[in-house]
């Protein structure tokens, strides 16, 4: 089967995307491509955000390759899929301008993890994968109906049918990624990194997936959630690879990346420097001295709350004291040149308390946010505990909840965001 994995060209005006918005390399679609390689399968990945690609020319070009089965994202790339945008208007642009000349069109994301019906009718797709895509999309290349595949929906007679709830890959066995070295040349984003200007290109690699934590405002349930650890082998191919055709710096998207001694020894030795997420109360002194040597430039450490009951509130599972997570904090800067911690809006918050704090944060040398209010990701359990389980307008109640709750936006975000109705208008166009 002739298969083309579409990263399409993002646009984020009006949303209350969180993520960031430059190009990173769509590691979901680099995955499936290695299995559809791996079983026969011919393949076109293409990328409009990194190669600045108009739409439209990215529909002609996936046209050209004349393929079966055509597979677009709803998020830019695996790493935003907790914080992903809520509407789904530039995937659907794409499949406006393909006008079924990509075979069977397929949408995997976030969004049709948890609303696979409303995402199918947004838009106009003939399969919706639920969970994590990149094995499904691997089988739904081999097979006859993709009505036998579990964790999809599919259109058939008129209707929707759903064959099973969201799946989780295998990941720990995942080949090196091989990607374009015209694409690494021209990432010239650093995810994350602020204490140096980029030099030389970055890239983004993957070494766990999912966490052991149970955070409330965490959006897994449906994909992302078990924790497994990649083989080491495979890892430090690709990452090899990514070093040979050029890169300096490496963002590891791991939900939270966890001290693991081999690994950092082994950057240790590469001319490369690379950048985190993790919770900082995991980390003992000398595994943060070890992250420093391995090349570690940049630590976004989630605390969220400044006091026990907070911490409670957001099911943290935190066992370190406010001062100890702190002190933890301020060794890692000793070590790492940009350290950031992470705060969260929790009711009841003290801004004398969060003010002081970060004021000597600041003082110490590491960045700590002024909280961020929290948007009820459809698979977070936040919106359970507000909403009950979603249905399919799940996305629409946690927009409209948002943007009902706070008079103004955090300091990472400088606009006032649009209703879900109006982002999603040429969603709902017959």
């Amino acid at each position: 089967m002739r298969v083309a994995l579409v990263n399409p060209t993002w646009s984020f005006e009006g949303s209350i995307y969180f993520g960031c918005r430059e190009p990173h390399l769509p590691l979901e679609l680099g995955a499936a491509k290695v299995l559809l390689e791996r079983a026969g399968h011919r393949v076109l990945l293409v990328d409009g955000h990194i190669t600045d690609t108009p739409l439209t020319a990215l529909a002609d070009q996936v046209a050209d390759f004349r393929p079966d089965m055509t597979v677009v994202t709803t998020a830019p790339t695996y790493l935003f899929w907790r914080c992903a945008q809520p509407e789904l208007r530039i995937p659907r642009a794409f499949l406006d301008a393909l006008a079924g000349r990509g075979g069977r069109t397929v949408a995997v994301g976030p969004h049709g993890s948890v609303t696979p019906k409303a995402t199918a009718e947004k838009l106009g797709v003939d399969v919706v994968v639920r969970g994590e895509c990149e094995e499904v999309i691997a089988d739904l290349a081999d097979a006859d109906d993709p009505a036998h595949v579990p964790g999809v929906a599919v259109r058939r007679d008129g209707e929707i049918l759903v064959t099973g709830a969201p799946r989780a890959a295998a990941f720990v066995d995942l080949p090196a990624i091989d990607w374009p070295a015209d694409w690494v040349a021209r990432h010239h984003h650093h995810h994350h990194r602020f204490e140096a200007a980029p030099v030389g290109p970055g890239a983004e690699v993957e070494a766990s997936r999912g966490c052991p934590y149970t955070c409330s405002f965490c959006a897994k349930i449906d994909y992302r959630d078990k924790y497994r650890r990649r083989a080491l082998e495979p890892l430090i191919a690709e990452i090899d690879g990514l070093i040979a055709q050029g890169a300096r710096y490496l963002y590891f998207i791991d939900e939270i990346f966890l001290p693991q001694k081999a690994l950092l020894e082994a950057l240790a030795e590469r001319p490369v420097e690379f950048g985190i997420q993790t919770r900082i109360d995991l980390w003992k002194p000398e595994m943060l001295d070890l992250l420093g040597r391995a090349g570690c430039v940049s630590i976004e450490a989630g605390v969220e709350s400044l006091t026990v009951e907070g911490r409670a509130e957001l099911d943290k599972n935190c066992r370190l004291t406010t001062d100890e997570l702190a002190e933890r904090l301020i060794h890692a800067r000793r070590r790492v040149p940009f350290v950031q911690a992470n705060l969260i809006k929790v009711a009841g918050d003290d801004p004398d308390l969060i003010a002081d704090w970060r004021s000597r944060m600041h003082a110490a040398g590491v960045w700590a946010n002024d909280p961020v209010p929290l948007y009820p990701y459809p698979s977070s359990p936040d919106y359970r505990k507000l909403f009950g389980l979603p249905d399919e307008r799940a996305w629409e109640r946690a927009h409209d909840h948002y943007l009902g709750l706070f008079d103004r936006m955090s300091d990472i975000q400088d606009d006032r965001p649009l209703p879900l109705e109006e982002l999603e208008a040429p969603c709902r166009m017959a």
